[in-house]
């Protein structure tokens, strides 16, 4: 707890939040994580704490003579032995805790303030629900009393941290952003839906990041394997890939990122010479045979050839 009145501290928007404030905050938060997690794991047995279990013995646990799981362990063994229901959305949001601890530690800030304020009070989200759910109701009715204080400070924290997030994309909706939901995702940094695509990428109004075409696309492929990205008909880059935009919930679209051409999904096909996207064109109640350019010109050749 010692650890998250500190990160509220660091990050408190009215006392301003410099590098200094941004680096322990996020410091604090790391260890405020490990800590927590490995509470839990503790109430279901010593032996989960270990980075290898096989090898724990109640002599070293005693001593504190042993090393420790990581985050991402801890998750897996909270999910997988004690049937913790953590979603993918707040394990991603530890794995870039861990990532933004690491860079801060080593390199310094290497996302902008904006973006690891608003990562950090995702995570600082999830403590507090992890807490209410799996530690608190675990606790004595003195050991409850002794933090009570401290859970205020924290949840008021969060609270001004959410501030900062919602004062800012109100008014990116206001400006920037405003006429422009047909064509925002949300950032893969800061986790807002504030990532506007431009051509050969996009630019992020919140945290000022910008992403190339083949960031994107890879990240498409990464994160959605159902929808992995495509050549695209029009430019032929390799960054087409389907997804909502923010406007319009559920309704997809084939979308380049290097030339904006976009497709409704019924308007593409698969080649049948050689199963690229393509689209197509409609007689009646049936669908012509889809054929790209190239395998369109190949069997013209073909045919070409044959005569002679």
């Amino acid at each position: 707890m010692d650890y998250l009145v500190s990160v509220v501290e660091h990050l408190d928007a009215e006392t301003g939040t410099g590098p200094r404030e941004i680096k322990y905050g996020v410091l604090h938060l790391q260890a405020a994580a490990e800590v927590l997690l490995k509470s839990r794991l503790l109430r279901e047995h010593w032996s989960l704490v270990f980075s290898d279990p096989a090898k724990a013995t109640s002599e070293k646990f005693a001593a504190s003579d042993f090393n420790s799981c990581g985050t991402d362990a801890a998750v897996e063994r909270l999910r997988n032995i004690c049937g913790l229901d953590i979603s993918k959305k707040d394990a991603a949001a530890l794995k870039d805790l861990g990532k933004d601890r690491n860079a801060l530690q080593h390199y310094g800030l290497t996302h902008s303030a904006e973006a690891v304020e608003s990562r950090a009070g995702a995570v600082l989200d999830f403590l507090l629900r992890f807490l209410d759910a799996e530690l608190l109701p675990l606790l004595d009715e003195t050991e409850r009393d002794s933090i009570k204080d401290d859970m205020t400070r924290v949840r008021s924290g969060l609270h001004s941290i959410n501030g900062f997030v919602t004062e800012r994309m109100n008014r990116l909706r206001a400006n920037e952003l405003k006429g422009t939901t047909d064509s925002l995702l949300p950032c893969s940094v800061c986790g807002q839906w504030a990532l506007a695509v431009i051509p050969n990428g996009a630019h992020c109004h919140f945290c000022t990041t910008d992403v190339s075409a083949e960031e994107l696309a890879a990240a498409f492929q990464e994160f959605d394997p159902g929808h992995p990205a495509n050549e695209c008909p029009q430019c032929c880059a390799s960054t087409m890939a389907c997804f909502a935009f923010m406007d319009g919930p559920g309704d997809e679209w084939f979308y380049c990122f290097t030339c904006q051409a976009r497709y409704k999904p019924d308007e593409l096909a698969g080649c049948t010479g050689c199963g690229r996207l393509w689209p197509h064109g409609r007689e009646g109640e049936g669908t012509t045979q889809t054929l790209c350019d190239d395998c369109r010109r190949r069997i013209e050749d073909e045919e070409l050839a044959s005569r002679w």
